[in-house]
């Protein structure tokens, strides 16, 4: 069962499991990208209980969030039914900007409001629920960062604030300077990439009382490989819990590997594969033994623990 989170005090309630969409226009079949198909998928989603939807304008070459706006066109009523999560401040060369020469960072109050102006034109939409600053950018000062996010709170554009991939010391300058707290933090974690646990970051969102949300749960795929040595013991290691845990494959195991952190991350599911999709919901249910997901922690990490 998908439950939902308040994942910060003054934050949005999110569904326990996120829709990531960073690939939903890269499927070989191009008829699954279509704007009917994308709303099928969501509503699908939504029906499963992931109400949540997390993309970034740099998403498919800055694509992505014109093709959700796309797919929302065609029912608005289902806006108010879901939770619409974007980035901004990554910017590239690319088809719409061939004056671009080197991929940078840009969070400027000035860049920022621009951003999500266009995000909120691209989707069709009043209001963004979470806006994440994508990279902290080293050119920019917090309070610069700072003044266009409360601008766009202000205004009533974006209902919360959080960041993406900032470490620790960054998002207590940021927070800083915020008329409203940071909700959350976004960054990697899975059982091949546990730097949040060590860094400081999960440790930092209890002590706010918010909840940070993982992407790549499943390490870019690399578990599902299994060339990485971690790879092949984790699936030996999920070979041996199956049983225990209804049958549960390694990529349900993962996903509640990180749920099961007390930080309670907020996993975000990047399949474009329906079949795929109900097979993480049904990791939601998963409670592993403590013996176990430290099992898989000593599997990932090829030795006990210190």
């Amino acid at each position: 069962m998908i439950t939902r989170h308040r994942i910060a005090p003054n934050g949005p309630e999110f569904s326990r499991l996120v829709y990531g969409t960073w690939r939903i226009l890269d499927d070989e079949d191009k008829s699954n990208c279509t704007p009917q198909a994308l709303l099928s998928r969501f509503k699908a989603c939504a029906d499963l209980g992931i109400t949540t939807l997390d993309t970034a304008e740099i998403y498919g070459g800055y694509k992505v969030e014109e093709a959700i706006g796309g797919a929302l066109k065609l029912d608005p009523s289902f806006r108010s039914k879901i939770e619409i999560v974007t980035k901004c401040g990554i910017y590239v060369p690319c088809e719409f900007h061939p004056d671009r020469k080197v991929a940078h960072y840009n969070v400027t109050a000035a860049r920022i409001i621009k951003s999500a102006e266009k995000s909120l034109r691209f989707m069709g939409i009043d209001h963004i629920d979470l806006l994440l600053v994508h990279r902290p950018d080293w050119l920019t000062s917090a309070d610069e960062t700072a003044e266009g996010l409360n601008k766009l709170l202000k205004d009533g554009k974006i209902r919360s604030v959080g960041v993406s991939n900032y470490n620790v010391h960054q998002f207590e300058l940021l927070n800083s300077r915020m008329d409203q707290p940071l909700v959350t933090n976004q960054v990697e974690f899975s059982l091949l990439h546990m730097d949040p646990i060590y860094d400081g970051t999960a440790d930092q969102c209890q002590r706010h009382r918010i909840l940070p949300m993982a992407w790549s749960p499943l390490a870019k795929g690399a578990l599902m490989e299994k060339k990485d040595p971690a790879a092949i013991r984790l699936n030996a290691k999920a070979t041996e819990l199956s049983a225990k845990y209804g049958a549960a494959t390694l990529d349900q195991l993962a996903y509640a590997w990180i749920m099961a952190h007390p930080s309670c991350p907020l996993p975000i599911i990047g399949t474009n594969k329906l079949e795929r999709i109900k097979a993480v919901v049904k990791a939601a249910d998963i409670k592993l033994d403590r013996e176990d997901w430290y099992g898989l922690w000593e599997a990932a990490k090829g030795h006990g623990v210190p």
